[in-house]
């Protein structure tokens, strides 16, 4: 298993190259790979920019694939406040846009990574042809007692624990029963590679914030969700799409990391979204 795992790594040093970007004295970390139009990339709460990889390899010979390390994930600064809401990444978001001269792309956003996405087409619908929301959390804004319980749950796991044994805990309930070996132990490293003070502030996020309050009327949309995502689950993925007046689709046999159990078929959407947002047909 080791042996999968570095192999990945392998790859990811080599074909999902990492940059460091410094926007108005923040410093911002980014994977990318390929060139043309563009598709952005944001990952979930657990996560990070390589969690990626394998559907980068997969759309970077059609597409320009950025994957960013959210405010706090990896080499990017945190953002300066201490609870910062969906706005708050999306400025960071849009400032990375301009500074890699991005007009206009795809978007997606996974889990967490959905209510920045959301949040930045809601405010610059004219930069976004297609958002894509994979297994979207909606976040507990609108629920404050909920959302209390979970954030003093989530602090506390990681006061007691640490990053190391949250990786270890949590890492199969984000994959289905049939989920590879490999698939597994993809998603404990990336978990892994968490640091506290970002995780922090995305426990805020979560807790604090409300993916509804971003609906974009201007902004094609569609939401996925996996058969067996005990996280989002289906029904939950559902009626978020609903709200939207988003087509959804299910991932068959996909749990919550979609991307790393199910990377072809999370490709294929991609591409789909990528041939319809730029040539206004399914090619």
């Amino acid at each position: 298993m080791q042996g999968l795992t570095d192999s990945l790594l392998s790859q990811l040093q080599r074909q999902f190259g990492e940059r460091l970007l410094q926007l108005g004295g923040a410093r911002q970390a980014i994977r990318e790979a390929g060139k043309g139009e563009a598709i952005v990339l944001l990952h979930g709460i657990g996560s990070g920019a390589a969690s990626w990889l394998q559907v980068a390899l997969g759309l970077c010979e059609r597409a320009r694939v950025i994957a960013w390390d959210a405010p706090g994930y990896g080499q990017s600064a945190p953002l300066p406040m201490v609870s910062p809401r969906a706005t708050d990444y999306a400025a960071r978001l849009a400032s990375l846009l301009d500074a890699l001269q991005v007009e206009r792309c795809v978007l997606v956003g996974h889990s967490l990574g959905a209510l920045t996405a959301a949040a930045f087409a809601q405010a610059q619908p004219q930069r976004v042809s297609e958002l894509v929301l994979l297994s979207p959390a909606r976040g507990y804004g609108a629920r404050p007692e909920q959302g209390q319980v979970v954030r003093d749950k989530r602090l506390h796991d990681l006061a007691t624990l640490g990053i190391a044994q949250l990786a270890e805990n949590r890492s199969a309930h984000l994959v289905s029963a049939s989920a590879s070996s490999s698939a597994l132990a993809w998603v404990r490293w990336n978990m892994a590679q968490l640091n506290p003070p970002g995780y922090r502030q995305a426990i805020e996020l979560l807790c604090g914030d409300d993916l509804l309050r971003y609906s974009p009327p201007q902004v094609n949309c569609q939401v996925h969700c996996g058969s067996a995502d005990s996280i989002t689950p289906a029904d939950a993925c559902r009626a978020l799409a609903q709200a939207f007046a988003a087509p959804f689709q299910l991932i068959h046999g996909a749990g919550h990391a979609c991307a790393i159990e199910q990377p072809e078929t999370v490709t294929g959407r991609l591409a789909r979204a990528l041939d319809t947002s730029f040539t206004g047909s399914v090619q």
